[in-house]
């Protein structure tokens, strides 16, 4: 494995970090006070476009669309490796409010695109890929509820039953990411085909439901440890009642709902994973600079012991998760996600937890400050908290992780 960075990355890192220095860091605060006047707070800010724009124009869009899933044909994407992504992803996570919408290659529009790549029909991809790699319209993924354990994929309870030339869809979703951005023009929503069928990871099923289909209603946003993350286009309650769309919407086949989520999947927990490294690098910055320009006790803060003690272990941590998600990186493209299944098990365990500890001691150097929303750090901690969560819980992954390491035993 080589890890140093190619030509091409390091063109691209250079171009990227002077964007993030020139445009995106301040941007921030212009966001901020845009959204202020907003006539509806799920509104983007003008900012936003005008970051998009500049990122197309220096070719910095689409970055996250690989090789295998780029379409050459029609000028889409960078056509990069995950491993040579995987260090760009981290620079717009220094920003995840507004870094990696400026660039296109946010979830869940990330991953709705890579479904539609790998299993869309022609006429889906041109009427959904398309503006989407174009960055004219956004979209959600709608498959937790409130009423099941969704970590548990196979007992999602929405119902997609065949009427003639249709589905009609019942069900009620929750924290359906990006739904409230009123530029959420589709959902792919999962649920049950054949609720009664053996094999209960074939009972499910995806399909398209665009957002003005009858019967279709976002109920009302979700909050997320108090926040309602507007930058992200929220997370929604959304209830469908009777929602009827054509047959030619279903995605794949019927019954390959639960394939098509663990191939949509794995990318984008190894996305959230390398923005979580420059979220981790973000707060050893600010834990820095405040540990040096403030004193207690007669000393710089810099100074304290436990201080050092947590800025040390946090560099220690941070190369360590650097190295394992570029290993995971490189083993997406040579051996293939399922080649790279336990590694993108183990960097999905290992990056949030250790990147929220990260967080939380930024947060103690702050005080007051780290608390409030004159700093990141709480946002920060709140997102990084919830993709313990996000993209299967911990506690699923470690299960799956020890059964393929005991395998070798039994």
């Amino acid at each position: 494995m080589d890890f140093a960075f190619d030509a091409r990355t390091e063109e691209l890192r250079a171009k990227l970090l002077a964007f993030m220095d020139e445009y995106v860091y301040p941007a921030e605060a212009i966001a901020h006070e845009q959204r202020q006047l907003l006539a509806s707070p799920w509104d983007q800010p003008v900012i936003v476009e005008e970051l998009k724009a500049e990122a197309r124009k220096q070719g910095l869009w689409n970055l996250f669309f690989v090789d295998q899933h780029s379409l050459p044909d029609a000028g889409h994407g960078a056509g990069l490796t995950n491993l040579q992504y995987a260090p760009l992803a981290e620079i717009t996570g220094r920003s995840p409010q507004l870094a990696p919408t400026a660039l296109n290659c946010a979830a869940p529009d990330t991953g709705n695109m890579e479904v539609l790549a790998q299993f869309g029909t022609d006429k889906q991809k041109k009427q959904w890929l398309e503006p989407l790699l174009a960055g004219e319209i956004r979209s959600a993924f709608a498959m937790t509820e409130p009423e099941v354990a969704s970590s548990d994929a196979t007992n999602i309870q929405t119902r997609i039953d065949r009427d003639g030339d249709d589905y009609v869809i019942n069900g009620r979703k929750w924290y359906i990411s990006g739904a409230m951005n009123p530029d959420c023009k589709i959902f792919i929503v999962m649920g049950k085909t054949d609720p009664d069928g053996e094999d209960i990871r074939r009972q499910q099923s995806m399909i398209l439901v665009p957002r003005d289909t009858p019967g279709l209603e976002v109920r009302r946003a979700m909050q997320v440890y108090g926040y309602e993350d507007h930058s992200h286009g929220g997370h929604a309650e959304i209830v469908f009642s009777d929602v009827r769309v054509p047959a030619s919407n279903l995605i794949g086949e019927e019954g390959g709902g639960f394939a098509i989520a663990q191939a949509r999947l794995g990318p984008g927990r190894i996305h959230h994973c390398m923005r979580l490294i420059g979220m981790a690098e973000r707060a050893i910055e600010l834990m820095c600079r405040r540990a040096v320009s403030r004193e207690a006790f007669g000393k710089a803060i810099a100074q304290q012991g436990v201080v050092q003690n947590w800025i040390a272990d946090a560099r220690v941590t941070v190369e360590q998760l650097r190295l394992l998600v570029l290993k995971t990186a490189w083993l997406m493209d040579t051996a293939g996600n399922r080649g790279a299944h336990t590694e993108i098990q183990a960097i999905k365990i290992a990056t949030p937890r250790a990147v929220v500890d990260i967080l939380d001691k930024a947060v103690q150097v702050h005080g007051a400050g780290g608390v409030s929303q004159d700093f990141p750090l709480a946002e920060l901690w709140a997102g990084a908290r919830t993709l313990r969560l996000a993209d299967g819980p911990d506690e699923v992954h470690q299960r799956s992780l020890a059964r393929r390491e005991l395998k070798k035993y039994l």
